[in-house]
């Protein structure tokens, strides 16, 4: 019986994760074109159309998920097995991949990736940067990182980061210009930086609270945007307000390109969470990982008086 092509299938489990040939074949170091070609022989060698091709979008057929879930862990194995072959006795190789959301990159996620690199370099990190809600099981990920409200209850959470609060900032032209907003309703009448949710397609309510009442405001602004880095960018150029995590604006803030307003408004979240589905199901590259960034937040957080 002749053998599927692997490197055609590990080609077609990199578009169906990567939702696309473009991200797939960057990933896989090849040319989008030559990764069409190897999927399309292997949909003619199985005699079944893997996936539904638009000018915009990949889809997977029944068939092509059908693959994904089955063939997809045989083929991680295989090949955190060949890593692990070329190991010494005792070090840890793999991959972890991760869901971490845009404001954890800045704070939690590029401060540990080199630290996690020099204690354990034979395991490789995929970091997906993505603010959708995502099914970690479902999308073959070993762990996320999201704010508690945001992970399911029957998950294993890490604290990474401390709770903080998320904020509404404006660069002191724009203040200066269109005056200092006092109450929540004030938001309606000024220009703010508007974000496009990539999980329900909306635009995102900014949510206030002071004491027992809470408001979400319809924010309307002359920018629509679901990049934290173009808010920023925008908002330090007097183009409107803008709702923010705070830590990821502290240096901003410090140095006074930008300011807080409606602050007795500003809601508090818990924290950033490293989160896993069950102890039982850790590989060793994942321990790893969750053993330096515990260790990380551990030192960040503040040491009390007399300790």
């Amino acid at each position: 019986m002749a053998l599927t092509p692997l490197n055609a299938l590990h080609g077609f489990l990199a578009v169906a994760r990567h939702r696309g040939f473009a991200p797939a074949a960057s990933m896989l170091g090849v040319s989008p074109s030559a990764l069409s070609q190897a999927v399309r022989q292997l949909e003619e060698r199985l005699g079944v159309t893997l996936l539904t091709r638009t000018s915009r979008s990949v889809a997977l057929t029944e068939a092509g998920r059908r693959l994904l879930e089955n063939a997809g862990p045989a083929v991680d194995q295989a090949l955190d097995a060949l890593k692990t072959a070329s190991a010494q006795p005792g070090e840890v190789t793999g991959r972890v991949r991760l869901s971490v959301p845009a404001i954890a990159v800045p704070v939690v996620v590029a401060p540990l990736l080199p630290r996690f690199h020099a204690l354990y370099p034979k395991v490789e990190v995929e970091a997906r940067v993505e603010d959708r809600f995502v099914d970690i099981v479902a999308e073959e990920l070993d762990a996320g990182i999201r704010l508690s409200e945001s992970i399911e209850r029957d998950m294993v959470q890490v604290r990474l980061f401390e709770p903080s609060r998320f904020v509404v900032v404006a660069a002191p032209a724009y203040l200066e210009r269109k005056g200092v907003p006092e109450t929540p309703k004030e938001l309606l009448s000024h220009d703010c930086i508007c974000i496009r949710s990539t999980t329900t397609g909306g635009l995102y309510q900014w949510e206030l609270e002071r004491g027992q009442r809470s408001w979400r405001i319809p924010v309307q602004g002359p920018i629509i945007t679901n990049d934290t880095s173009l808010m920023l960018e925008m908002v330090e150029a007097g183009m409107g307000l803008m709702y923010a995590f705070e830590p990821t604006v502290a240096e901003r803030l410090r140095r006074g390109s930008l300011k807080v307003v409606l602050e007795p408004f500003a809601p508090v979240v818990p924290g950033l969470f490293l989160y896993f589905p069950s102890r039982a199901q850790v590989s060793p590259a994942l321990r790893a990982f969750v053993d330096v960034a515990r260790q990380a937040a551990a030192e960040r957080r503040p040491r009390k008086r007399g300790s």
